[in-house]
């Protein structure tokens, strides 16, 4: 009798052991059904940028919606972003670096101010040549310096090359931004590459010889005194008659509706292209954020805002440029690797001083 008493013990024991063990695993599993989604990751990453543009503020607020990592921006001169990275040393909060020019991508990286990453993404999204070759930059955007001529003088037909720029027939006619900036150091880097610097310092005299004024302001300024009749063709940069063109201004886009854009050399080495581009700081605090906001900037999705809403030309060739810039019409682009760009930077420097450039 003890025995079966026992024996049934045992067996209510177990079963309510088992029913306990039912409920348990029924409570887990109710609780995992209507856990929620997990959250976005979060974290921050610390911005420089010397580009100014509403279109990257949209960027920055669409790439925190998608990722939760908050992107704290400190814009400024680039010169003087360099000179910060540099002064903060291992100090500093920046995680990226920004840049309008691959030149001063370049002095960042001489300086040793950014480090390499690998990223299968973005190795996939930006080509071979818009990216330094230790991975240390890679491109966002592009920008065509071409050749824009007052449509009420200048027959479009008279155009062929930069060098041709330099022809007695242009004389006292050319507008174009001093030597001191970088976009022209970086075309004249461009020319020294392709064309030798014998035939660079030539082309640099034959434009100090047909300027229409001693170089001042900056590229809209350039346009704006082809409008005015101080010269007839101004050397610049597509966006900023993008950026014209597009404005709600109507006093704006009337200067950019009397002006022509030209694509030169397209019968030689091809129109200069610079870019604008990033890289992460040797010292980024927030690296792993730092390079997955760079993989979001080359996706298709933000190419497009850099297309659509700022008129430059997107790095992924994926991504189809604005209307806009389709109107222009298609161009060959100059075959360089844009690190030449920075490395020939110096030299280029020299030549504008020893030919007068102002």
């Amino acid at each position: 009798m003890k025995k079966s008493f026992l024996k049934k013990g045992i067996m209510v024991m177990t079963t309510a052991f088992m029913l306990a063990a039912c409920s348990g695993n029924e409570t887990q599993n109710a609780n995992e059904t209507s856990k929620p989604a997990e959250k976005p990751e979060t974290g921050e990453v610390n911005l420089y940028t010397g580009r100014h543009y509403d279109t990257d503020d949209q960027l920055y607020k669409a790439f925190t919606e998608e990722t939760g990592i908050k992107v704290n921006v400190i814009k400024g001169e680039e010169d003087e972003l360099i000179e910060r990275l540099s002064r903060e040393g291992d100090a500093t909060e920046g995680d990226l670096f920004f840049a309008a020019d691959a030149g001063r991508l370049h002095w960042a990286k001489e300086k040793d101010l950014l480090q390499s990453v690998e990223s299968e993404t973005l190795d996939q999204n930006i080509p071979e040549n818009l990216r330094d070759k230790d991975n240390q930059w890679y491109a966002m955007t592009k920008r065509a310096r071409v050749i824009v001529y007052a449509k009420d003088r200048v027959n479009p037909e008279q155009l062929s090359t930069y060098e041709d720029l330099t022809d007695e027939k242009w004389k006292g006619k050319v507008l174009i931004r001093s030597s001191e900036n970088v976009y022209n150091q970086s075309l004249l880097a461009s020319f020294m590459e392709l064309n030798g610097e014998e035939a660079a310092k030539e082309w640099a005299e034959g434009i100090v010889a047909n300027m229409a004024r001693d170089p001042k302001g900056g590229d809209t300024d350039q346009l704006k005194a082809v409008v005015a009749g101080e010269g007839d063709l101004a050397v610049m940069n597509t966006y900023y008659v993008g950026r014209l063109a597009n404005s709600t201004n109507p006093e704006e886009v009337k200067l950019a509706e009397q002006v022509g854009v030209f694509f030169p050399n397209q019968d030689t080495n091809g129109t200069h292209v610079n870019i604008s581009g990033i890289g992460v700081t040797k010292h980024a605090k927030n690296k792993e954020n730092a390079v997955k906001f760079m993989e979001f900037l080359s996706s298709e999705e933000a190419q497009k805002l850099f297309a659509e809403g700022n008129n430059e030309y997107p790095a992924n060739p994926d991504v189809e440029s604005s209307e806009l810039l389709k109107s222009w019409g298609e161009f060959k682009a100059q075959d360089i690797h844009l690190n030449i760009l920075g490395e020939r930077n110096a030299d280029a420097v020299k030549l504008f001083n020893e030919v007068g450039w102002k």
